[in-house]
């Protein structure tokens, strides 16, 4: 994911410009460092005190000038509008938090009003066109079958939403084609590379992609 997202920075705006990025539910602050350590200016916002504290004692380990890029604001994604005008933004992040909010739409307008006029919104979110895909590749086929009656947020749903926003889908890409049943505490495989560019691939080819766990939607504010 974070190569894509570079691939549609680096695509959308002049080599060396410092961009203003806003990261919605930040975590652990993994791509907020990584764009901040880019030169970025970056803010993040988050809920969850003992994530804040783990990014703070990340970023505690930074040099100066990379501490001084970043910003955290302690609260709810779905209150920008408290914190932040509308435009202030030339990137935004929404990576995952979708996929604990059963109702987007608000949480998603808020968003697109804090990007300035050609900014990127870049949203990560459950494949609601494959929800069987995890349970039946586990083996799980009742909950294979559970998932099939489930309603969930597709390609088609969010593309509609995104231009009801003012960002329009520019394009999207999938995140775990290959490696969605793979355990969280997995070691790491030792041809990692490999693995990578094959998630790589197939996150931008059809139909692979279209089967992925997750999403990964960049919208362009008009």
């Amino acid at each position: 994911m974070a190569r894509q997202l570079e691939e549609q920075i680096v695509g959308r705006f002049p080599v060396g410009r410092r961009l203003r990025v806003l990261d919605v539910g930040m975590g652990r602050g993994a791509q907020a460092l990584r764009l901040a350590r880019a030169g970025h200016q970056v803010t993040g916002v988050e809920q969850d005190p003992v994530m804040i504290a783990a990014v703070r004692e990340e970023f505690a380990g930074e040099p100066e000038g990379i501490r001084e890029r970043m910003r955290i604001v302690e609260g709810d994604g779905r209150d920008t509008g408290v914190h932040f005008r509308p435009g202030s933004f030339d990137v935004v992040l929404c990576h995952g938090v979708l996929l604990q909010v059963e109702e987007p739409d608000a949480l998603l307008a808020g968003l697109g009003r804090m990007l300035a006029p050609g900014g990127l919104l870049s949203l990560l979110v459950r494949n609601g066109d494959a929800p069987a895909m995890r349970a039946g590749l586990s083996g799980d086929w009742a909950g294979a079958l559970e998932a099939f009656s489930t309603v969930s947020y597709g390609l088609k749903r969010l593309t509609s939403t995104l231009a009801g926003i003012g960002a329009p889908l520019h394009t999207w890409y999938g995140v775990r084609v290959f490696t969605d049943t793979a355990a969280d505490d997995a070691d790491l495989p030792g041809d990692l590379e490999a693995l990578l560019a094959a998630e790589e691939r197939a996150g931008r080819t059809d139909p692979y992609r279209g089967v992925a766990a997750l999403l990964h939607l960049c919208g362009v504010r008009g």
